[in-house]
């Protein structure tokens, strides 16, 4: 079975959303369907997007899963964003970074040491 997943996070100004998302991705957006919402393809068939819509902002929570999180984070913190925490599950650390309605995205994997 082939997987894919399209993962919407509500924000309550797209157009501020873009540019923090563009900081932690290292790319503007792959396409806009609408001027109010904005898709990143992250991988083959693995999409991330922002939608505007104020009534539901601020209650998004995902984990981007990479071979190599720690380089990863470093090119975020390069780009101007800095994580607001670490959490460590065995060999496995997400660095954790809040959008301005308080989004959560984790950027981890497997590592043994974390930042």
């Amino acid at each position: 079975m082939a997987v894919g997943i399209f993962a919407g996070i509500p924000v309550r100004d797209c157009k501020r959303a873009v540019a923090w998302y563009t900081k932690l991705l290292g790319k503007e957006p792959t396409f806009w369907p609408h001027a109010a919402e904005a898709v990143w393809q992250l991988a083959d068939d693995r999409y991330v997007y922002v939608i505007e819509d104020a009534v539901r902002a601020g209650g998004g929570v995902g984990m981007i899963w990479l071979d190599d999180p720690a380089a990863e984070v470093d090119r975020i913190v390069q780009r101007g964003l800095q994580p607001v925490g670490t959490e460590e599950h065995g060999n496995v650390c997400k660095w954790v970074f809040h959008d301005a309605d308080g989004n959560e995205t984790g950027i981890g994997g497997e590592t043994t040491t974390a930042s």
